[in-house]
């Protein structure tokens, strides 16, 4: 009856923000205003995660183009969280090249691909990518597997949603969000042992 398992953030609410758009191209300001507060949480976490501190810049940027294009939207609440993902990523990218910079990725890689860690180490990385520090975490990552985990995790948009955004197929956005958050929780485990109470630390090898 009841919700039992947490949706994917922002998914939960993609009936009432679909409700909220429609009405909102209809010329409905208060309901532009909660289509923005469904979507701008999780849209500045992904910003933030390719640009930094810039992030409520770049996110500025794009809802002046959200809202301007608005009327040429067509979908639900699940298709608008994808095309604000497409949108501010467009805004990312422009700015990174104006600031020719570039989300610096790590030589981690084959250290991590080779652990296996405990199950609940994909869900603790889920859980703590809502903190700044995890955000910064997700910028050393490989830029595929960065971009796929900020659109799986904290957009909240699903695997084909998320491989339109980006332009790539589903099988390869999936393995590199599987790759990032496997290498995430390595990260995010070896720092957090203590969070999960005293009993744990015995068990770090």
């Amino acid at each position: 009856m009841g919700q039992g398992t947490e949706p994917r953030r922002g998914q939960a609410y993609d009936g009432e923000l679909g409700e909220a758009v429609a009405r909102a191209q209809q010329g409905d300001e208060a309901a532009f205003a909660v289509a923005y507060r469904f979507v701008q949480p999780g849209l500045l976490g992904y910003l933030r995660g390719l640009v930094g501190d810039d992030a409520e810049d770049v996110a500025s940027d794009a809802w002046l183009e959200i809202a301007r294009d608005l009327g040429r939207f067509r979908g639900d609440g699940a298709g608008f969280r994808g095309w604000t993902a497409t949108i501010a990523r467009h805004r990312a990218l422009d700015h990174l090249r104006r600031q020719r910079v570039r989300p610096r990725s790590s030589a981690l890689e084959q250290d991590v691909l080779d652990l296996p860690g405990p199950q609940s180490t994909h869900d603790q990385a889920l859980e703590a990518l809502s903190t700044e520090h995890a955000l910064e975490l997700v910028r050393g990552l490989p830029r595929d597997q960065a971009e796929a985990v900020l659109l799986r995790v904290v957009v909240g948009l699903d695997g084909p949603a998320a491989a339109r955004v980006l332009g790539k197929r589903p099988g390869a956005v999936r393995t590199a969000a599987h790759r990032g958050l496997k290498r995430l929780a390595r990260q995010l485990g070896a720092e957090s042992v203590t969070d999960e109470g005293p009993r744990t630390l015995g068990e770090s090898t």
